[in-house]
């Protein structure tokens, strides 16, 4: 079975978020080995420096790139990435499984973003569009994707 991980930096604290969230997390379990690591945000000053903010995601990276699983493709999501649709996105999830990797990394980074090495290193780069959303919610909106890519994929009534 396909592994997928879902990195993101920061912690759902709202009920309404995390109840969504371990809805599709529950959902995509039927479908792949599916794992979700939070990780730290870097504290930062009320108005910090442009220095300060590049710091803080080097230190953030350094903890992403501990945890990204070994081989597996990495898509980062962030505001100037490639836009896709929801069709668009089953078929770039099934072609890296038919690629023969094993396993599917995804990246949310934190309020400031994602490190520019990071983001580099990514085999895609996806944008949910020109809006802005809270991470929290955006983790959300991730989870329904991955759900409705892996439901694409099997052919479910879930995607009309």
């Amino acid at each position: 079975m396909f592994d997928i991980t879902l990195i993101a930096i920061g912690k759902l604290k709202e009920k309404f978020y995390l109840s969504a969230a371990e809805e599709y997390a529950k959902r995509l379990k039927a479908y792949c080995n599916f794992q979700i690591l939070e990780l730290p945000e870097q504290r930062l000053p009320d108005d910090p420096s442009p220095a300060e903010i590049a710091a803080g995601l080097e230190k953030e990276a350094s903890l992403i790139e501990a945890r990204i699983p070994r081989g597996a493709w990495l898509c980062v999501l962030t505001p100037e990435g490639k836009m896709l649709s929801s069709e668009a996105f089953a078929e770039t999830l099934a072609g890296v499984k038919l690629s023969g990797k094993s396993s599917a990394c995804f990246l949310i980074g934190s309020s400031y973003g994602i490190a520019p090495r990071i983001k580099q290193a990514a085999d895609l780069r996806v944008s949910m569009g020109p809006m802005t959303f809270p991470h929290h919610l955006a983790r959300v909106m991730v989870l329904e994707q991955l759900y409705r890519a892996e439901s694409i994929q099997a052919g479910s009534k879930y995607h009309k």
